[in-house]
């Protein structure tokens, strides 16, 4: 096995290991699978649930820690069980969605590896995702509708990994707007965006890098000896605690300001050319 600078390698998904069309290019797999041979630890560290990401990801038996709902989560697929949980009180998600109700929004929630939905507002998707028709066909798919998810969640009276918001393409003033808003209006909350039309709010307790960091302490690596990748703005914190921390071309200004290395795009394997320079020592 390589002497390596870096022992753990967490990636984003959306905009850094798949490509725009949700889709993973082989030179990304290939380079996922010389790291393992090179004995690095691999972590998926994503906004997605676990269900929610690729089962070509998920098949790979090398990879078995996962930081999931931006950093809400951190489970071990070997053993089924959660590492690290960092939740937002149900009491609280329920103020943020009284005031999302005020806003040209639709909206939903993670809960215990489930995404949950107003049937209502998953009927009326549709014009929200025209710049993101790839994330309206995992929405589909993966969240279950209620009748009022405000309901749902008091009878339930279980706390939430995270909750998002969708904004039409021509409310993007008001979705950068609502950006600075909602953490002035609820302190325990932090919000970030990863596609194009969405906000994700986590508590202040979750995020990737915490998360990384917690991980890290779990198997006994420096995190000094990390790398991580990529591209939205609930991966910028993750970037800033790595021992390196990469953003992709495609990235945005505020993620390629915490990294220490700037890499090709998603569509370009930009995760690919890095991980073997990781590997030859070039970096």
């Amino acid at each position: 096995m390589m002497d390596l600078l870096y022992k753990v390698i967490a990636f984003d998904l959306d905009g850094t290991l798949l490509r725009d069309d949700k889709t993973i290019p082989q030179e990304n797999l290939k380079a996922l699978l010389a790291a393992d041979r090179a004995g690095i630890r691999l972590v998926p560290a994503t906004g997605r649930i676990y269900r929610g990401i690729p089962e070509a990801l998920r098949e790979l038996p090398f990879l078995r820690y996962y930081i999931l709902s931006n950093g809400a989560a951190v489970y071990d697929s070997r053993e089924d069980r959660t590492l690290f949980r960092a939740d937002i009180p149900v009491e609280l998600a329920l103020q943020c969605y009284a005031w999302l109700d005020t806003l040209p929004v639709i909206y939903d929630c993670y809960q215990n590896e489930c995404g949950w939905m107003t049937r209502s507002m998953l009927e009326a998707a549709e014009p929200y995702f025209v710049l993101e028709p790839e994330v309206l066909k995992m929405l589909y798919g993966l969240r279950r509708p209620v009748p009022d998810l405000k309901e749902t969640l008091r009878e339930r009276g279980e706390g939430l990994q995270k909750l998002q918001m969708f904004f039409k393409p021509e409310d993007e003033v008001l979705r950068q707007a609502t950006l600075r808003e909602l953490p002035r209006r609820f302190p325990e909350l932090a919000a970030t965006t990863s596609v194009k039309n969405n906000i994700e709010v986590n508590s202040v307790h979750a995020g990737k890098g915490k998360a990384l960091l917690g991980l890290c302490a779990a198997l006994g690596i420096d995190p000094a000896a990390s790398a991580a990748f990529g591209d939205g703005s609930n991966d910028t914190e993750m970037l800033r605690m790595a021992g390196l921390g990469v953003a992709m071309a495609n990235a945005s200004s505020e993620v390629k300001a915490a990294a220490d290395l700037i890499t090709d795009s998603n569509e370009d394997c930009g995760f690919a050319r890095t991980v073997r320079r990781i590997l030859e020592g070039s970096v």
